[in-house]
């Protein structure tokens, strides 16, 4: 084997194996732990705050009525989403897992827990919350209020609003009248 040709392949391989040595930092990096100490940052701290008004991929804007139950500090007066069989089907279901031991199955504030000797809260019925606007409920369930504490953690937006969808559903259940039956479904009404 000719010496020129040897020369540019041993180069190539030095190379090489300098290169595959040098990334041996990709194995060994230095990390921290969360709330851990460290000297990289002036302030010492290892975790960061984001840079103002971002947003993370895929979680609401920090106003949106739908994620707040509020437009412009104010609680919305009408759900935002529509209501259909399957939203309030959800808010039946997620009213009775997370609601209904207080609050009773029928919002009328005897569940279980008020049964039990717990202050019982107030009646869906009572007019100031037949008047309250839907934010309000949101609100409540959000953030808590008195002595029931806040479910954010637990109930998603969206089924929040399904809950309030429900809640609606029971205080109209107690005021509504024959005429609100459409004519068709009135028939099985008066059946025995």
């Amino acid at each position: 084997m000719k010496a020129g040709r040897f020369l540019p392949r041993a180069l190539a391989a030095l190379l090489l194996a300098a290169g595959f040595a040098s990334c041996d930092n990709m194995k060994h990096q230095e990390t921290v732990r969360p709330f851990e100490a460290s000297a990289f940052f002036h302030d010492g701290a290892s975790a960061r705050h984001p840079p103002a008004h971002t947003v993370a991929r895929g979680e609401p804007a920090p106003n949106d009525p739908v994620a707040t139950g509020l437009k412009d500090g104010v609680p919305l007066a009408e759900i935002p989403l529509p209501l259909t069989h399957d939203f309030l089907k959800r808010g039946r279901e997620r009213f009775n897992i997370f609601c209904a031991a207080c609050h009773g199955e029928d919002g009328f504030g005897r569940g279980i827990v008020a049964l039990l000797g717990f202050p019982a809260p107030p009646s869906y019925q009572e007019p100031w919350l037949l008047k309250a606007p839907a934010g309000h409920f949101f609100t409540v369930i959000t953030h808590g209020i008195g002595r029931m504490y806040p479910l954010a953690d637990r109930i998603e937006p969206r089924d929040r609003w399904a809950i309030v969808a429900y809640v609606r559903a029971l205080q109209r259940s107690q005021h509504a009248t024959l005429g609100d039956v459409p004519p068709d479904q009135r028939q099985q009404l008066s059946a025995p």
